[in-house]
């Protein structure tokens, strides 16, 4: 009896401590109650245009097994990948030389700014009239949408590094290209992750904002297909299937960022904050 009413074995008591630490449980809970939620609103209020969260989850099904579906997903993504990827290889060296060169900032400045207030979809006429319809645009478009992120975030990175450190090495004798190897990158390695990361989310938005506005192809092609026939589950479910992808991406992004900067989260861990 005495073995019975006793506590719980360390292993067992191990595996509900990580279960209630995890964010896993709530996020099951919560995508549960907006399925509920969903649910019960589509049947009572929901009429033609709003499908049932059922109704939505066997289109996206019907969906995955569409080669149409495949084909625009290839096309789309040929502009994120080729888009993001130029983000990326100009952003993140254009971001690092603002942050460590103050002095060039200030004639880059302001260009930062009207990226980062103008609305994107204000650009679309100026590309069609530039270079025209095609890959090429859609390209340009997901790289104005990533690309300020990429740099806003280098550069914060670069500045966030400690100039003790810097003045440090440079006390020891330690050249600019040591200082860059050793301190700068190491150092402004987390933001350039985050930037990364939300630049990708960026490219997922402008790579579906352009097929919507400026040319009716691939998934943006297939969403207006289905919203012209009132075909609500199917619509919803292509959404759907654009917000797994985006997630999965960001998934991946952050998986990296771990991997890239483990003493980042070792950090943030020990900080009483």
């Amino acid at each position: 009896m005495s073995t019975l009413a006793g506590p719980l074995p360390p292993r067992r008591r191990g595996l509900l401590r990580r279960i209630a630490d995890s964010d896993r449980p709530y996020q099951i809970l919560t995508f549960v109650v907006f399925a509920v939620v969903w649910e019960v609103y589509a049947r009572q209020w929901g009429g033609l245009l709003i499908p049932t969260f059922g109704e939505t989850v066997v289109a996206t099904f019907e969906l995955l097994g569409d080669p149409e579906l495949w084909q625009a997903l290839y096309v789309s993504n040929q502009a994120l990948v080729i888009g993001f990827g130029i983000a990326v290889v100009v952003g993140v060296p254009v971001g690092i030389v603002l942050g460590r060169f103050p002095t060039l900032e200030r004639f880059s400045d302001v260009y930062l700014n009207i990226l980062l207030v103008t609305p994107m979809a204000a650009i679309i006429p100026l590309l069609v009239m530039s270079v025209g319809f095609g890959l090429i645009s859609r390209v340009i478009l997901v790289t104005v949408f990533s690309i300020v992120m990429v740099i806003v975030n280098s550069r914060t990175g670069v500045r966030s590094v400690d100039p003790g450190l810097i003045e440090m090495a440079r006390s020891f004798g330690a050249s600019e290209r040591q200082i860059w190897r050793e301190i700068l990158l190491p150092g402004a390695l987390p933001a350039i992750m985050t930037g990364v990361r939300l630049g990708l989310g960026r490219a997922v938005t402008g790579m579906v904002i352009v097929e919507l506005l400026m040319v009716s192809v691939a998934l943006g092609g297939l969403i207006l297909e289905y919203r012209g026939l009132f075909q609500a589950p199917l619509l919803y479910g292509t959404i759907v299937i654009i917000l797994a992808e985006a997630l999965l991406l960001i998934s991946v992004a952050r998986w990296c960022e771990r991997k890239l900067t483990p003493w980042a989260r070792t950090n943030s861990a020990k900080d009483p904050r």
